[in-house]
């Protein structure tokens, strides 16, 4: 069996059952990570080169440096592949691929899954339900549009990951005071109507433009208020046969066939309105969702995602069939918290539903599952009280919105 060479970029220590199954599969993985990462615990044994990057700022790489780096690569070593681990990432990769011309998602693709302004006129052009929105470039638009769509508003980074840099704004001025404190970074940010409702996230797996596994789940907190107001991180999967899994199942179906997802996986966020309970979409990524969602995905379907988004790379490369197992119908559910210790005490918290700890340093981090729905949100009320009460460490948030 040919060995390939896979290149793997990650800004963010994660991606080691990925790396672990491609060296599995007989290939050779290479690593491209952040100076700062080299202590990290990378799976060594399926590493065959390691290079590394100094960073310019948190996950900022010097992308002209990072060409003349990948230019020296190729002299000597044949690149069948370039993934991008994290969603900072997936700019990086997809330069790679354009200027080196190796197969996978280039950027005018990769653009509808990392910009936000892309990807929501992208959807509102396939008829996909979007939250109101505009770009912030020209202020008569701004002003229009705040004019027609009642406040709160978010202002939102176009490209950063997760719920980090968002404003929540309630007055003309306060947004006004917003945009221009933003200088000559305005334009990397965009302004949408701020939509009360339960938000969810859809994690799937595509070969062949095929979605292959979609599993569906509902933050019991949105991110956005905990990345503001700190506390405790919940989510929880949703039952296949329940109405919210099926709805959301299509709307994640065409938003990625309108997105022109090839293979790979995705993970993608939508909001339900409380004023009239339809589902919008917020944004989508291709990559493995974060914050251990993998795990709860496992729990709930014998399926980790890493492995089997190596499998659909492998079987790409060598011109084969995939298959993906039949996933498992169990409940799971998922609590992280940031906490006072370096390593939490798990005794208090042992169950026959707690079937996974994770061991992240300062925080609290346990996955359940059941074949009960209402047993797995019992298990996460009891834990979030518990660690509310005795554990619970909160960081003012860097940026805090206005309201």
């Amino acid at each position: 069996m040919e060995e390939k060479t896979i290149v793997c970029i990650s800004c963010y220590y994660k991606g080691y059952d990925f790396m672990d199954e491609m060296k599995r599969l007989g290939n050779k993985v290479i690593l491209i990570t952040s100076e700062n990462l080299k202590e990290k615990d990378w799976p060594w044994h399926a590493i065959d080169e390691v290079f590394y990057m100094p960073e310019i700022k948190p996950s900022v790489w010097n992308l002209d440096h990072l060409i003349q780096g990948f230019s020296h690569l190729m002299q000597t070593r044949k690149v069948h592949a370039v993934i991008a681990l994290d969603d900072y990432d997936v700019e990086k990769a997809a330069l790679i691929r354009e200027t080196f011309r190796i197969p996978g998602m280039g950027q005018t693709t990769h653009r509808y899954f990392r910009d936000k302004l892309a990807m929501r006129q992208k959807a509102k052009d396939s008829g996909i339900h979007v939250p109101e929105f505009t770009a912030v470039f020209n202020n008569d638009e701004v002003n229009t549009f705040i004019d027609k769509v009642p406040a709160p508003w978010v202002l939102k980074p176009r490209s950063e990951a997760s719920a980090s840099g968002i404003k929540k704004l309630t007055s003309k001025e306060d947004l006004w005071n917003a945009l221009n404190n933003l200088g000559e970074e305005r334009h990397l940010f965009l302004l949408e109507s701020f939509k009360p409702g339960d938000v969810y996230h859809v994690d799937s797996l595509t070969f062949n433009k095929e979605i292959i596994f979609t599993s569906a789940s509902k933050y019991l907190a949105p991110p956005m208020q905990v990345s503001h107001e700190g506390g405790v991180f919940r989510t929880k999967t949703l039952g296949r046969y329940s109405d919210e899994f099926q709805a959301l199942e299509k709307a994640n179906s065409k938003v990625l066939s309108s997105f022109g997802l090839m293979n790979g996986a995705t993970h993608t966020e939508f909001i339900r309105s409380k004023e009239n309970g339809k589902y919008y979409f917020l944004e989508t990524s291709s990559r493995v969702g974060g914050a251990h969602i993998p795990d709860l995905v496992e729990a709930s379907t014998h399926i980790n995602i890493w492995r089997e988004w190596a499998k659909i790379e492998d079987a790409l490369l060598r011109g084969k069939d995939y298959q993906i197992s039949k996933p498992t119908g169990y409940y799971s559910g998922l609590i992280i918290a940031l906490i006072k210790d370096k390593e939490p005490d798990y005794s208090q918290f042992q169950c026959e539903e707690a079937v996974k700890f994770l061991p992240i340093d300062y925080h609290a981090g346990i996955v359940y599952k059941s074949n009960d729905a209402d047993t797995v949100q019992k298990r996460l009320d009891e834990a979030a009280e518990k660690i509310h009460a005795e554990m619970l460490n909160i960081l003012p948030p860097k940026d805090k919105p206005s309201s």
